[in-house]
C-alpha cells in the first residue's frame, strides 16, 4: 500500500454551517485512522492479507496517533518515514446524515517520493501494490510509471483510487492506465476522461475509455452499488437498502477497494469480485469512522452471497 496517512477528526451534529462571531456550539467530536491509503490499508488487514504501508508522518503527536491506529488494525509500519519536525497531515470530516465535507491539512504526506515506493517495494516482494489519494500526494502523480515499473518487475499486480483532486483538475498522470485495476467512483471516471455530464450513459463510456488499454475498471456508485469492466466483460452488483445498519459512509470506497484487491488475489470472477467489493464497501458503513467496522472475509463473504446475482 502506498499512499497518505493521518487522523480522522469526524464533527457531527445538527448544524455544522459555521457561524461566525465567535459563536459557539455542541458537536460530537472523535479522533479515528484517516487516509484513504491508512483506511484500506486497514481494511486489507481485516479482510485477511498480509499488508504494509508506505507513507510519510511527522513525530508530533497526530503522527505519534495514527502510528499506533494503524498498527492496531494489523498494518504493518515499518515503511513509514517519519519526519522530524514536520507536522502530520490531518482532515477534518463535517458528517450530514450521508454525505460530508472534507478539510485536509497534508502536512508530512507531501513528502512522500516514488523512491520510497520503489524501496518499500524492492523489501517487502508483495504481491499487489495499491496507489491511494494521487491527488494530494504530487510525487506519486508525477513519478508513478516508477512505482508501476517497480511492482510489475517484482511480479506484483497494481490497483489505483486516485481518490478526489482538491484543485479539481483531474490532470491523469500518464501511467495510470498502465495499472492493473483502476477503482474511481463515478465523479472521479467523469473527470479522469474529461467529461462533465453525469447520467449513466456518459459514466459507461468513462468507464470503457479507462479500461481500453486492458485494466479492470470497476466504478463505486455509493450506496446503489458499483459497476465493474474488464476485458470486455461488464458486471454489475446492486446493494438494496436496509442490508445493515449505517453511522457514517467515510472511508466506505477505501474499504470497497479492500475487498476488491483480495478478490482479485483469490482469483474470483468479476461478478463474484465485485460482490465482495460491495459487501467490505457496505459493512464498513456500520459505525463511525471508516474502520471501526470493516469486514473480515467471513463477513464479508456472506453478505456477498446477499446481493443480487
Amino acid at each position: 500500500m502506498v499512499g497518505d496517512l493521518n487522523p480522522d477528526l469526524l464533527v457531527s451534529g445538527d448544524d455544522l454551517a459555521p457561524r461566525w462571531g465567535q459563536a459557539e456550539r455542541d458537536a460530537e467530536m472523535r479522533l479515528v485512522l484517516g487516509g484513504s491509503a491508512g483506511i484500506a490499508a486497514a481494511g486489507m488487514a481485516r479482510i485477511g492479507l498480509a499488508t504494509a504501508l508506505c507513507a510519510t508522518i511527522g513525530d508530533d503527536d497526530f503522527g505519534v496517533a495514527a502510528r499506533r491506529m494503524l498498527a492496531e488494525r494489523g498494518v504493518r509500519d515499518d515503511e513509514l518515514r517519519v519526519l522530524p519536525g514536520r507536522r502530520t497531515g490531518l482532515s477534518v470530516h463535517l458528517l450530514a446524515g450521508d454525505d460530508r465535507a472534507i478539510y485536509t491539512e497534508r502536512g508530512a504526506m507531501v513528502e512522500l517520493t516514488a523512491a520510497d515506493a520503489v524501496a518499500a517495494i524492492e523489501r517487502q516482494r508483495p504481491r499487489h501494490v495499491h496507489l491511494a489519494a494521487i491527488y494530494l500526494l504530487p510525487a506519486l502523480a508525477r513519478d508513478g510509471d516508477a512505482i508501476v515499473d517497480a511492482a510489475h518487475d517484482a511480479g506484483a499486480t497494481v490497483s489505483v483510487d486516485t481518490n478526489f483532486d482538491p484543485d479539481e483538475r483531474f490532470e491523469r498522470p500518464r501511467w495510470l492506465l498502465r495499472a492493473d485495476a483502476l477503482l474511481p467512483n463515478e465523479t472521479e471516471a467523469l473527470r479522469l476522461t474529461g467529461r462533465s455530464g453525469g447520467d449513466a450513459a456518459e459514466v459507461e463510456a468513462a468507464a470503457a475509455e479507462l479500461a481500453a488499454d486492458g485494466a479492470l475498471v470497476a466504478v463505486k456508485q455509493g450506496a446503489r452499488g458499483a459497476f465493474a469492466i474488464s476485458a470486455g466483460t461488464r458486471a454489475e452488483v446492486t446493494v438494496p437498502a436496509g442490508l445493515t445498519s449505517f453511522a457514517d459512509a467515510v472511508g466506505a470506497g477505501d474499504s470497497f477497494d479492500a475487498g476488491m484487491v483480495r478478490a482479485l488475489l483469490d482469483g474470483r470472477p468479476l461478478r463474484e469480485a465485485l460482490q465482495l467489493a460491495c459487501a467490505a464497501g457496505t459493512l464498513s458503513t456500520r459505525a463511525a469512522g471508516g474502520t471501526a467496522a470493516q469486514a473480515t472475509h467471513d463477513e464479508a463473504s456472506r453478505l456477498a452471497k446477499e446481493l443480487p446475482r
